[in-house]
């Protein structure tokens, strides 16, 4: 009896495992959008480079070394706490780039953080601030960057180690911190301010540096902007709401954004410099925008730079 006790016992287990993962696989399957979900569309390649600018897309595509922004052969390394990423080619070469994608493919990269291959990319590439936005900006987008230059050159695998380096566990990610949800204009505000918003929080991406992060890489949503430690293991990224930054006015940020000029006389340097480099191309009136937002960031306490030894 104790025997047979036990094979059932293991049977269930085995049961409830089998069903357990069944359900792990369906929660964390790679979310595609369709091609028939695409109404028809002649893109905007003047405001796809706007976007290309807002999203700072050279900052990482850009090959290394290089000082044309606009080969976009990537191979830039980005070192995290879960490893090192090396940002992929998407140049509009047909191998090695992203010369055949189709628009549906590109939405769902840029929206689902799928690859064509139905795999999920690393959050690495920020999706969960380029979710959103407009459809109408992404495949703008996409029609800009198939003007560019072909850059031939596959770049090498993530370099992750176990458990990081399963793909398939970022649904689980995904489901703690991709909503699927567009920009929604704030009826309250400005158009001005909601075109800085949306600027600021889509296409620029710029809580995903500028904001602390948990223990699953999930930004700390009540210290969104307050700074943090630098993902790359090097420095504090700082604090940008008014508890920083009470004393700029919104010109300031305007200037920071077209020269990387500070209200001291200083100019930022590191990882900001390709960042100015980008909205530097912006028209004056977005920049504008994103400074009557960036402004208006209520004031949030970030964590502190560990004192030096």
């Amino acid at each position: 009896r104790l025997t047979d006790m036990l094979r059932r016992i293991l049977i269930l287990l085995a049961i409830a495992a089998l069903l357990g993962f069944g359900v792990f696989w369906a929660l964390t399957r790679p979310q595609q959008v369709a091609a028939a979900d695409l109404p028809a569309y002649t893109p905007d390649v003047a405001n796809g480079r706007t976007m290309f600018n807002a999203g700072g897309c050279a900052s990482c595509h850009a090959v290394p070394g290089r000082q044309d922004r606009t080969v976009l052969g990537g191979g830039l390394a980005l070192r995290s706490p879960f490893g090192t990423f090396y940002v992929p080619n998407i140049s509009p070469d047909p191998a090695d780039g992203i010369g055949r994608w189709t628009e549906a493919q590109f939405v769902t990269a840029m929206w689902k953080g799928t690859s064509p291959d139905g795999a999920h990319y690393y959050p690495a590439f920020p999706y969960s601030s380029y979710q959103r936005m407009t459809l109408s900006d992404v495949r703008d987008l996409l029609a800009y960057l198939k003007t560019l230059p072909q850059a031939a050159g596959k770049v090498r695998d993530h370099d992750l180690p176990f458990p990081f380096n399963i793909r398939r566990t970022l649904g689980a990610w995904k489901l703690l911190f991709l909503d699927g949800k567009l920009f929604v204009p704030d009826a309250h505000k400005s158009q001005q301010w909601n075109r800085g918003a949306y600027l600021v929080n889509g296409p620029g991406h710029c809580a995903e540096c500028h904001s602390p992060r948990n223990a699953l890489g999930g930004i700390v949503a009540a210290q969104r902007f307050a700074g943090g430690p630098d993902p790359e293991g090097e420095g504090f990224v700082p604090n940008i709401t008014q508890k920083a930054l009470a004393d700029w006015s919104e010109k300031d940020f305007e200037t920071l954004l077209e020269s990387g000029e500070t209200p001291g006389g200083d100019s930022v340097g590191g990882s900001m410099g390709p960042v100015i480099r980008n909205t530097s191309q912006l028209g004056a009136a977005d920049r504008a925008a994103m400074a009557v937002y960036l402004k208006s960031l209520p004031a949030a306490e970030g964590p502190k730079p560990a004192k030096k030894r």
